[in-house]
């Protein structure tokens, strides 16, 4: 199969559930582009992640040309690209520009940039768009003939919430009417898909996967120096909610002052993060590691005794699927405490695996990570309920196998749902 994966920007870091599912297919023997529409990522730097580099996929990316800042200048290089493309077919884009009828990520001079790679070769068995905010964008551009394909499109958490709250909860009504099938990373964003009028016979929960296999399983025991160790990885955003696990922390160093807590990642609340560590005077409790490579996420794990995964939904509404990092955490045996929040229930058992939390509770997030140092004896068992979970409903093996699957039914004539009876309606999310 030659498969497109339509993406916003390429390679983020913090995607490695996409480069699963392209490595997956490339491993199964079929051909996979990747176009992100708006090219690099911001403050792109080229720190790659390795498996990026092992499988040269940056060969298989078609970035558009670069667009200027400048407002004068993009619109006369975007014309200057329409003109050198019209012999082939830049002229179907005429058609966006009708007022009223496409969107403004579609009627926008960025589309004379976008569809560059795609005048050259936009034929396809499938076309993936791995957001449902792309989504508009394949289906405008299969309308008019820049490329063509069975369109799926994947919902992960912004572009069913977030997106949906801005925009209108039938944003999405041309999509189901037209796409060919749906998958969702997790039951709470798929009933929310089918709430908003997807139809629920062309949706399955295909949850994100990750490599079981680098993430090595080993039992948690109190240390014998008692500093025990906290753990979190995730971008520094509100919807992390990383906030009130330094709050939470704050509270238990006054019981429990060997604690150290390392926050994995980086992003825009960095120096809020910052001030309110200064504020808390817990600089020497707490630290911000920044970006690390997966390889330096599990040394780090390896060492650590909880994982705090404290998400929230944002002020704008944007809402976490079963977060992977957090799989990470549970595949290497770590007890976990996270929150009542979007798709997580659906990976963490509460008492078992861990314990959820309800969402901006500094106080709770306190008392369950008390309890859990004061109660060592139930990490071991926590951890290899965890682990056994993730191995049975989010193995990257399994999923690109059932991904396949999906794919080729979409291709046969009959529709993919009646060829899928013999797959679970929720396949790994549940």
């Amino acid at each position: 199969m030659k498969v497109a994966f339509i993406v916003w920007r390429f390679p983020v870091l913090s995607e490695a559930f996409i480069l699963n599912q392209i490595t997956g297919l490339i491993d199964r023997g079929h051909e996979v582009y990747i176009h992100p529409v708006n090219g690099l990522p911001k403050g792109y730097t080229g720190k790659l992640h390795p498996v990026v580099e092992e499988y040269r996929l940056m060969e298989r990316v078609c970035f558009p040309p670069h667009v200027p800042n400048n407002l004068i200048w993009r619109f006369f290089k975007g014309i200057g690209l329409f003109i050198r493309n019209i012999h082939q077919g830049s002229l179907k884009t005429w058609r966006f520009f009708i007022p009223g009828r496409y969107g403004k990520e579609v009627a926008t001079l960025k589309t004379f940039y976008r569809i560059v790679g795609l005048l050259k070769d936009g034929s396809y068995d499938i076309i993936h768009c791995q957001f449902g905010t792309l989504a508009p964008i394949a289906l405008a551009y299969r309308e008019v003939g820049i490329i063509s394909g069975k369109l799926i499109t994947t919902f992960r958490g912004i572009d069913i919430s977030k997106y949906v709250e801005e925009n209108g909860s039938d944003v999405y009504e041309q999509l189901f009417q037209e796409g060919e099938f749906f998958l969702a990373n997790c039951k709470f964003f798929g009933d929310r898909a089918i709430n908003l009028g997807c139809n629920p016979d062309k949706l399955i929960i295909h949850g994100s996967g990750l490599d079981c296999n680098k993430f090595t399983f080993k039992p948690r025991y109190f240390p014998a120096d008692g500093k025990v160790q906290v753990a979190t990885t995730g971008r520094l955003v509100e919807k992390k909610g990383i906030e009130y696990a330094i709050r939470a922390v704050a509270k238990v160093a006054e019981l429990y002052p060997n604690i150290e807590y390392q926050v994995i990642g980086d992003g825009d609340l960095k120096e809020d993060l910052e001030q309110l560590i200064t504020e808390l005077n817990i600089g020497h409790i707490v630290k911000l590691l920044g970006w690390k490579q997966q390889k330096e996420i599990v040394e780090i794990l390896e060492s650590t005794h909880i994982f705090i995964a404290p998400s929230v939904t944002a002020a704008d509404g944007n809402q976490d699927a079963p977060v992977n990092t957090l799989k990470e955490a549970m595949a290497m045996g770590l007890p976990v405490i996270s929150t009542r929040h979007g798709g997580i229930p659906e990976l963490v058992t509460d008492g078992v695996s861990g314990f959820l939390v309800p969402e901006r509770d500094a106080e709770a997030i306190a008392h369950k990570l008390t309890y859990l140092i004061e109660h060592p004896e139930l990490w071991e068992k926590m951890g290899k309920a965890g682990r056994g979970r993730v191995a049975e409903k989010y193995d990257m093996n399994k999923l690109n196998d059932e991904l396949v699957e999906i794919y080729q039914q979409m291709l046969k004539p009959q529709s993919p749902q009646q060829d899928l009876q013999h797959l679970p309606k929720e396949l790994t999310a549940i």
